[in-house]
Order: C-alpha cells, then structure tokens, then sequence
C-alpha cells in the first residue's frame, strides 16, 4: 500500500498530466521551495509554481509524465519518471522545433505533517533535451 505522501506526489503528477494546475500547486505548502537544477531556477510559493508548469506546457503541449515510479523515504518522497512531449512552443529562448523529447527526471520532495510540499529538487539532463531538440549536437562516444 502506496504511502500519503506517495498518493500526493502521484496526485500531482496526474494533475500535470491533465493540466489542472489548481490541484498540482495544492499540493506543495503555501510558501514551498521548488528548485529546478538543470536550469538554476528557484522557485518560491504556489504562484511562481504554477507559472513553471504552464511555461512547460506551452513549450510542450502535449507533454506527460510517464513511467513513473515512487520511494518512501519518511517525510521525503522520491520520483522517477520519463517526461515526454513534442517541442511545439518556445523552451526558455530557443524556438520550437517540433521534435519529441523523452528524458529522465529526478524529483524529490519533503514533506511536511499535513502531506504538502515544502521544498522540491527537481533533476534532468537539459543536454538531453537540447540534443534531442537538435539545439546541441551529440557528444561523440569515447574511444
């Protein structure tokens, strides 16, 4: 049986995935950090959140969360899963290139005792997205 804290990061995950936003930011804490590494962008509150999903969604209008797998690890719970979709809008300045992108991601979450986020570390490759983009060219195999 799938821990609370599990359930509430499956929630939020399947609310992306629906993109009901309202119910994904519902659950992190009111003032929650989110960091996304990758890119160095830290986040803080509900609101700055839910701009960050949407800037996803606009850049891959279909994109999902698939594969996803949970660890309990108490008031921590970690996620790993594929993020996929077609690069149909702008990422961050780089122009669309209509190619799909399929990526691991790391997502850990502390919980706090009402089963909200209270800070997030969010971890992928961006050089795999941007290769798979056609933004960057492969790095050549070592020898």
């Amino acid at each position: 049986m799938a821990s609370r804290n599990i359930e509430i990061m499956r929630r939020a995950h399947e609310a992306f995935n629906n993109r009901d936003f309202e119910t994904n930011v519902s659950t992190l804490a009111e003032h929650a950090s989110y960091t996304e590494h990758a890119r160095g962008i830290a986040l803080k509150g509900r609101d700055q959140f839910k701009q960050f999903l949407q800037t996803w969604t606009a850049a891959f209008s279909d994109a999902r969360i698939t594969n996803a797998q949970y660890l309990d690890a108490g008031d921590t719970v970690v996620a790993q899963f594929t993020f996929e979709g077609v690069n149909d809008g702008a990422y961050g300045e780089l122009p669309a290139t209509g190619q799909r992108v399929s990526c691991a991601v790391c997502e850990i979450a502390g919980m706090d005792e009402n089963g909200q986020a209270v800070s997030v570390s969010l971890y992928y490759d961006q050089m795999t997205i941007l290769t798979q983009l056609g933004h960057m060219k492969p790095v050549a195999a070592a020898a």
